[in-house]
């Protein structure tokens, strides 16, 4: 059912950049909730998982490599 003990999927601590914040948190939810809880607009992101951006229903682990890129809009 799992690929990883399941102790291991609760336990561990993943990082999150974003300007120039750091967080560590608990791996497991998505990254909608994760933002969420951050206090971060889900909106106003890109969210980068190991170099490639994902959508904001992506379940980021703890051995993910998560950056948060500012999306600028002008005209």
């Amino acid at each position: 059912m799992f690929d990883r003990p399941f102790f291991l999927l609760y336990n561990r601590i993943m990082q999150i950049t974003f300007r120039e914040k750091n967080w560590e948190i608990k791996g497991g939810a998505t990254a909608r909730d994760t933002l969420k809880k951050l206090g971060v607009n889900a909106e106003s992101v890109l969210i980068v998982v190991n170099g490639k951006i994902v959508t904001d229903d992506v379940i980021l682990r703890e051995d993910d490599q998560i950056k948060l890129v500012a999306v600028v809009s002008g005209g």
